[in-house]
């Protein structure tokens, strides 16, 4: 995995001083690719690249890359997993020999052959700028779906562009502006979602997008090239199904384990986990991989059992790594530092500190983010099920005492505990499908953002952000849209930002095999009655693991890496939420009504309302703020690269 970071002119020619900005963008990237870095600039494009060497670990392959005769130049980011493939299929071997053994290569020889139809090629994770130099025509690209991130700012007659917003802001002059809209929806969702970034200058990329510059007439125009369709095959058995997902997983595991350096799996004790961890063994590949476990400090939030149990069934090379709240207190500031956003992601340190041992075994983990996507396995997705029936079978009166008698429940902090669950799905049953999946997972809603923030909403409300999208889907199975709407915004813009900012920070790179193209867009084939059964989840996903996983880990249901921050509020944490819960620390946002804050934080403290994680995104925002708004102060936190001598 690498950093890219670049600048094309959309006008006056590029200068001395853009070249030396762009060092010093790709220079904050280090952590990214600490193994080189590489530059190639005309009058019209500057590009750089930070270098994690992970196939072809040879000199020759660093980047940026140009093409033999010059006349293409590429600054990428990413792993396209079927280049072996595509170099035999396209003959690149008898037509020119490869100079490299690198899928980079594969890429540029591919737009040569193909022109711009070479990404519907592609399988795997990817961003990149290519610079076609003879035709002034330039390509910023995100993969199909949004595993590597590039964010660009429009200024002063220039497109810059970037791994991380981060190496944007080396970039002078441009308005630094707030996107309260970002900010607003962030309170309910815990992340910024679609193109919104903390700042209203700076876009990023959506997935299966690319921004298409054309230097010579000085225009830029953001355009999709790929769209996830869900079309269930209804000659499709569910014996066929699990089969098809099986042989498509194993290859998808084999493809991601087929690098140059040590690789190890980031192991729960889940399903999803545990099953990259089964195709392992049942491909040979388990014993001479490392497998990294978080054990918190909290009874139902231990999963170790599980671990452990996976860990001896495949013989991997396992590693535990226990997180305390003094390790979160140790290590929030620095994580929040690398993440360029606020988050309410509470896995996002402990990711952190799991990539920061990993990093002494391996340079690649495989990370089973995307399994509950394309298994229809999160608990939303079962009680969508159970709202329509709900709503069958239960007349308005009766559902009304319920929602009296659940919101009547004492409360109690533990993971997923019996109030909590009953609070949500009594009042999100009346709600619409995509309106109750955002009421069953949301932070605050909007009376309470309305009280908390110091601005109005400046557009419409995050309830609407869902069903427009949802509205606009061509198909109309309630669980596929549900699905879709995950993959768009939850899946990429809380996901894959904890997967890959705090990972890279540490310089490992990380790989989805249940993301990888065949196996999503044959999942997309899969009736959902094959993966819901009335409250039974994942499904397909069980069946075609049988005979792969112990049975322990087979009944298994759904539990998620989560930080108890609810229950360490009331202890290790409470100091930290006195200091930054205070009028004068969130006063001088500007941004937030202190009485509400201090509101929340007594009404958690008196146990009257988990507020837990609506408490865990105000204290990440108003650490976010510091580090990149009142102090500025973000670089002092951020991870040396592991070779300091490019």
């Amino acid at each position: 995995m690498c950093g890219i970071a670049g600048v094309f002119s959309l006008g006056a020619p590029l200068g001395d001083a853009e070249f030396s900005l762009v060092k010093a963008m790709t220079g904050v990237l280090r952590h990214r690719g600490p193994d080189s870095q590489g530059f190639l600039h005309d009058e019209r494009a500057a590009l750089g690249n930070s270098r994690l060497r992970v196939t072809d670990l040879s000199a020759g392959a660093d980047l940026p890359l140009a093409s033999e005769n010059g006349a293409l130049w590429l600054a990428y980011n990413g792993a396209v997993t079927n280049f072996r493939g595509l170099a035999r299929e396209y003959g690149f071997e008898k037509k020119r020999p490869l100079r490299t053994s690198s899928d980079s290569e594969v890429v540029l020889r591919l737009y040569e052959e193909l022109g711009g139809s070479f990404l519907d090629k592609f399988s795997g994770q990817f961003a990149f700028a290519l610079y076609d130099r003879a035709r002034s025509k330039a390509l910023v690209v995100r993969d199909f779906y949004g595993l590597r991130p590039v964010f660009y700012l429009v200024h002063g007659g220039r497109v810059y562009f970037a791994s991380e917003i981060k190496a944007l802001l080396e970039v002078n002059g441009w308005d630094r502006a707030l996107d309260r809209e970002a900010l607003w929806h962030f309170f309910s969702l815990a992340y910024l979602p679609g193109r919104h970034t903390p700042f209203s200058a700076i876009r990023e990329l959506p997935a299966g997008h690319m921004l298409e510059v054309d230097l010579a007439a000085g225009a830029l125009a953001e355009k999709p090239y790929y769209r996830l369709a869900y079309e269930p095959d209804a000659a499709l058995t569910e014996e066929g199904a699990a089969a098809g997902m099986r042989s498509r997983l194993l290859n998808s595991v084999e493809a991601s384990l087929a690098v140059d350096v040590p690789a190890g799996l980031t192991l729960s004790g889940g399903v999803d986990t545990s099953s990259l961890l089964g195709l392992a063994k049942h491909l040979g590949l388990s014993e001479r991989l490392h497998t990294f476990s978080i054990v918190m400090g909290e009874k139902s939030f231990d999963e170790s059992r599980y671990q452990r149990l996976m860990a001896r069934f495949a013989g991997s090379i396992h590693h535990e790594l226990r997180v305390e709240p003094r390790d979160v207190l140790e290590n929030l500031v620095r994580t929040i530092a690398h993440l360029d956003e606020p988050t309410g992601d509470g896995a996002a340190v402990p990711s952190f500190l799991l990539a920061r041992e990993a990093r002494k075994h391996v340079g690649v983990l495989l990370s089973g983010e995307g399994g509950d996507e394309v298994s229809n396995a999160y608990e939303t997705h079962r009680a969508c099920r159970a709202r329509a029936a709900y709503r069958r079978l239960v007349p308005g009166w009766a559902r009304k005492v319920l929602r009296g008698g659940a919101q009547a429940l004492p409360v109690s902090c533990s993971k997923l505990s019996f109030d909590f669950l009953a609070k949500r799905f009594t009042e999100g049953a009346e709600l619409g499908v995509p309106e109750a999946h955002l009421y069953w997972r949301h932070a605050l809603g909007e009376e309470a953002k309305e009280r908390l923030l110091a601005f109005p909403r400046p557009a419409g409300t995050t309830a609407q952000l869902f069903r427009e999208f949802y509205d606009a889907l061509p198909y109309t199975d309630e669980l596929d849209r549900i699905s879709h709407l995950d993959l768009w915004y939850y899946f990429v813009d809380d996901l894959m930002v904890k997967n890959d900012r705090s990972i890279m920070a540490h310089s490992v790179e990380t790989r989805f095999p249940f993301m990888e193209r065949e196996v999503v867009e044959f999942s997309a084939r899969i009736p959902s009655a094959f993966k819901v059964k009335g409250l039974r989840g994942r499904c397909v996903q069980k069946r075609a693991m049988r005979g792969l996983l112990p049975p322990e880990i087979l009944a298994r249901s759904n539990m998620g890496l989560e930080m108890p921050h609810s229950l360490w509020f009331f202890g290790e944490f409470r100091e930290i939420g006195e200091r930054y819960f205070s009028r004068e620390q969130v006063s001088r946002s500007g941004l937030l009504n202190w009485e509400a804050v201090d509101g929340l934080w007594r009404e958690h403290l008196a146990r009257r309302r988990d507020n837990g994680r609506p408490l865990w995104c105000i204290l990440n925002f108003l650490i976010w703020f510091d580090l990149f708004v009142y102090d500025g102060n973000y670089k002092q936190f951020l991870q040396k690269a592991g070779n300091e001598n490019f």
